[in-house]
């Protein structure tokens, strides 16, 4: 339902903190640990290209290593937290997520190569609009997020204190507002 894009400081944050409790799983199990940050087994690195890191197998985990080395293997993933995001829309009109901080949470040889969940990027957008996780889920099957999207006018009470009782007054406001709204310019 959504693009999403990687700002290249999005790990800014963890990679100034030292990586704190960062893993290497395999396949994102927690029972295929291969190594972590905190041991050092683990060596993460941000370049202009994106994430690269290192991990030392354990002789315990000998097939995954056999698996890469083969090529049966050849794909990564990592999982993260999103600390801060921004919403938009394509010149297209197609909804973008725009990943600009967050914090690392494992590195993984994978499979199947994607992003965990994109209910993550949904929770988001939904909190930003103000509107219903189930209600932003639906909107995305439906292939509607746009609504999501488009800013929503403000009512600004135009009338004086001392004039809101006014009936004719009441109405033309009730119409101007009609208007802008329709117009969406404010």
């Amino acid at each position: 339902g959504f693009v999403e894009r990687i700002n290249t400081g999005f790990f800014a944050k963890s990679e100034g903190d030292g990586w704190p409790r960062a893993m290497a799983r395999y396949n994102h199990d927690n029972n295929m640990l291969l190594g972590t940050s905190r041991s050092g087994t683990l060596r993460l690195v941000t370049d202009d290209v994106g994430l690269d890191y290192a991990v030392d197998v354990p002789d315990t985990r000998a097939d995954v290593y056999e698996l890469v080395q083969r090529g049966d293997v050849a794909e990564s993933s990592f999982a993260f937290r999103t600390l801060d995001d921004d919403w938009s829309m394509t010149e297209d009109g197609f909804p973008v997520r725009t990943l600009l901080a967050g914090q690392l949470v494992d590195v993984a040889p994978v499979n199947d190569p994607a992003y965990l969940d994109t209910s993550t990027g949904l929770r988001s957008l939904a909190e930003r609009a103000g509107a219903e996780l189930e209600e932003v889920r639906a909107a995305a099957e439906a292939g509607d997020l746009k609504t999501f999207l488009t800013p929503k006018p403000t009512i600004i009470d135009l009338a004086p204190a001392s004039r809101q009782g006014d009936p004719h007054l009441l109405l033309a406001l009730r119409q101007r507002r009609a208007e802008l709204y329709q117009r969406r310019t404010f």
